[in-house]
């Protein structure tokens, strides 16, 4: 006896939604409930905090803000080329290649020494947490398999939209890193290195949020909803800033560690992910020469401006 065939889904998201209008204007009122809390408590939390971890917040905001900037182009345009988008990965990958370099390797081991530590044991430790830095992302990289979650888009709609919130989380364990090195920054290094990286990661969340955004778009989400979610991936960024921040203001000892463990998450996001899928499509010379441009850019803003 063969089993009944699965009623077709709608023909997109919005058809599925106004099907459920009732569920959905109750769950948004819940939510905006829940929301209005979270914001109260928020702010009596933030009266509360520390002055690094406040400015922590503040440029972990900026990065987030700087994520959902770089939706835009799907709300605004038709097509983008293959070749932009993965000239636009490459760019933000030499930006965040060299802010982990610049402001975070470095200081870290500049930190280490002023602690006492000595030229071998100041590289051991800066070694230890790059590495530690990195066995993090990739376990929190097996919580949530990215590259599955997108796939058999023609599911129902229910299922899909369950996809693309995988998806979003996926993303946003990689965009933890960039808000701890934010928050690392403003807990340990002076303010102009903070402001620094701070602004070199938001430049390069721009392109990464376009990239959240396209990859929904291309598996048949449509425009507003992919960069809704693109904006949603960053989110996290301003949580990660002010828990590295708070880290450090509790003990000094953290900071070299805290330091290269962010440097270490962050590099291994760039060998991982943003290398491999900026070359996917065989643009290998724009995303290359891109790559260069980006390290240049960050290299001049953390070394000459700060």
């Amino acid at each position: 006896m063969h089993s009944p065939p699965l009623r077709q889904p709608p023909a997109n998201w919005r058809t599925w939604l106004s099907r459920r209008r009732g569920r959905v204007l109750a769950g948004a009122a819940i939510a905006l409930a829940g929301l209005l809390l979270l914001l109260r408590d928020g702010a009596l939390l933030l009266a509360d905090l520390p002055p690094p971890a406040r400015m922590a917040l503040v440029g972990g905001c900026w990065a987030a803000a700087a994520t959902a900037a770089g939706t835009l182009p799907i709300l605004l345009s038709h097509n983008f080329s293959q070749r932009s988008y993965d000239a636009a990965l490459g760019l933000g990958g030499g930006i965040m290649l060299a802010a982990t370099s610049f402001s975070l390797v470095l200081p870290a081991l500049a930190a280490s020494r002023a602690g006492g530590a000595g030229a071998i044991d100041a590289s051991l430790t800066v070694g230890g947490g790059i590495l530690l830095g990195m066995a993090l992302v990739m376990l929190l990289g097996h919580l949530v398999q990215s590259d599955r979650v997108l796939q058999d888009a023609n599911a129902r709609a229910p299922q899909a939209m369950t996809r693309a919130w995988l998806f979003v989380a996926a993303v946003a364990i990689h965009n933890l890193p960039e808000g701890v090195a934010i928050g690392v920054g403003y807990g340990g290094v002076d303010a102009a290195k903070a402001h620094t990286l701070a602004t070199g990661i938001a430049i390069q969340d721009i392109p990464e949020g376009l990239v959240v955004a396209l990859a929904l778009r291309a598996v048949g989400y449509g425009r507003a909803f992919s960069a809704l979610l693109g904006a949603v991936s960053g989110l996290v960024e301003p949580l990660g800033a002010v828990a590295g921040a708070l880290l450090i203001e509790a003990s000094t000892a953290f900071l070299p560690w805290g330091l290269a463990g962010a440097a270490g998450a962050m590099l291994y996001v760039i060998c991982h992910d943003v290398v491999p899928e900026a070359q996917r499509h065989g643009h290998c010379n724009t995303a290359a020469g891109s790559l260069v441009v980006g390290f240049i850019v960050m290299m001049v803003l953390d070394t000459a401006l700060s």
